[in-house]
C-alpha cells in the first residue's frame, strides 16, 4: 500500500494559508492540473461529506468526498470516490502548523491508497509529484501569500 507524503514550508502566516486550503471547491483557483471544479448539489464546501467534481486540464474528471475539516486543527481529510487513474481506497490528509520563526506555515499532505500490483511506484509518483509537489509549488507562487515588507 502506498504512503504518499510531502511537506513543506511555506513564507506565509498559517492563517492566510489556511484560508485557501480549507476551501474545498477552490483548488481549480490554484492547482495548475485542475481545468474547474464545482460541489455537487449546491452544498457549501465546507460541509462533511460534500462531493466536489472537478476536470482535470486534460479533459479526465474526478468525484473526492470531504471526509473531516477542522478550523481550529486546520486539517482536512477527504477520499476518492471517481477517477480514471487505478488509485483504490485512496484517502488524503491535509495539515498546517504554525512555524514560529518568521511567522510562516508547515504544511503537510499525505496519503495512502491501493494499486493494481506492480503500479505502486508510479502511481505514487504521479501523486507525489504531479499533485503534491505541483499544488504546494502553485501555491508558493500565489500573489496572496506574498510575505508583507519583501
Amino acid at each position: 500500500m502506498p504512503h504518499v507524503v510531502r511537506s513543506t514550508i511555506i513564507d506565509a502566516s498559517v492563517d492566510r494559508l489556511w484560508s485557501i486550503l480549507r476551501d474545498f471547491n477552490g483548488h481549480d483557483r490554484w492547482h495548475p492540473i485542475v481545468a474547474r471544479s464545482e460541489i455537487e448539489r449546491g452544498h457549501p464546501s465546507d460541509r462533511i461529506g460534500c462531493v466536489r467534481r472537478f476536470s482535470l486540464q486534460d479533459g479526465s474528471e474526478l468525484r473526492e468526498q470531504l471526509l473531516t475539516l477542522s478550523d481550529l486543527e486546520m486539517t482536512f481529510s477527504y477520499c476518492l470516490l471517481d477517477t480514471p487513474i487505478p488509485l483504490f481506497n485512496y484517502v488524503a490528509h491535509v495539515r498546517l502548523l504554525p512555524v514560529t520563526d518568521g511567522n510562516r506555515a508547515f504544511w503537510h499532505w499525505e496519503s495512502r491508497f491501493t494499486t493494481p500490483p506492480g503500479r505502486e511506484a508510479e502511481l505514487a509518483r504521479i501523486v507525489g509529484d504531479e499533485v503534491y509537489t505541483n499544488g504546494i509549488e502553485a501555491v508558493r507562487r500565489l500573489p496572496e501569500l506574498a510575505r508583507e515588507g519583501v
